[in-house]
């Protein structure tokens, strides 16, 4: 904050600070104009990053069952030959107990081809099942980006006509900012951060708190109107100021 060449009355502090609350209230006003649109987009995003997420989980698991087909096909084929060489030999056996070796070799192997054929079939339909999720994924992403263009356009059409309006208000609350003392400032800030409206200056309506409108004593009024010191509302905390010190008059304020 730049420093101040001459201490700044209560009632020169009062009136940067509301003219500050004008000011951010405007910003408001834009952001609001936006509504919902940020928050969409980005919900939007997070979700199209879950879903390319949950594809690509999808295509591993998919290219892994592919492997192990082949590395399946691979164990068929091994044991078919096996087979085939086993057979042969028991042709060319010197006893039974060579043949019994070879047709209990034949009946593994035989074993093998029935489990590589069924752990095969097992990961056939797997495949066709995460062909399914896949599909079902790439609809969802499809609409959700057809529905985020929608909305980043929309978005950029606001934001394109209030950018210049937001950065002068911006820059004029910067220098009113500069303007308040560090510890006005900060309790101000706290103030309308925890205030539903967003406002942390109200000015006194039908002697009650503009912002919360619980009624002020006519002793606490008259002490606003001074412009001594400043007075915050002890129902909500907000600070308070006499109408006439936000350009209302009585009148206007009695019947605000």
């Amino acid at each position: 904050m730049a420093k101040q060449e001459k201490e700044l009355t209560v009632e020169e502090r009062l009136k940067h600070l509301y003219n500050l609350q004008l000011t951010l209230s405007e910003v408001d006003r834009i952001k609001t104009l936006r509504g919902e649109l940020p928050l969409e987009v980005e919900d939007l995003d997070d979700e199209i990053a879950r879903l390319n997420t949950r594809k690509a989980n999808f295509e591993e698991e998919m290219t892994a069952l592919k492997k192990e087909i082949d590395e399946q096909q691979e164990n068929l084929e091994k044991a078919e030959k096996l087979i085939d060489k086993y057979t042969k030999d028991q042709d060319n056996v010197r006893n039974n107990r060579e043949y019994d070796y070879l047709t209990k070799e034949i009946e593994y192997q035989q074993l093998n081809i029935e489990l590589a054929e069924k752990k095969m079939n097992e990961a056939a339909r797997k495949i066709e099942s995460i062909k399914a999720e896949i599909e079902r994924t790439q609809e969802a992403l499809d609409d959700n980006e057809h529905v985020l263009a929608e909305k980043k356009s929309e978005l950029d059409e606001i934001v394109s006509e209030t950018r210049q309006d937001e950065e002068k208000l911006r820059e004029k609350a910067k220098r009113l900012e500069n303007k308040i003392d560090a510890r006005l400032l900060t309790a101000f800030k706290r103030i309308r951060k925890n205030a539903r409206n967003g406002l942390g200056v109200v000015y006194v309506q039908r002697n009650a708190c503009g912002g919360c409108f619980n009624r002020i004593p006519p002793q606490r009024q008259m002490e606003i109107k001074m412009r001594k010191k400043i007075i915050v509302c002890e129902y909500c905390g907000r600070i308070l100021i006499d109408p006439a010190l936000a350009g209302v008059s009585d009148a206007d304020a009695k019947n605000a």
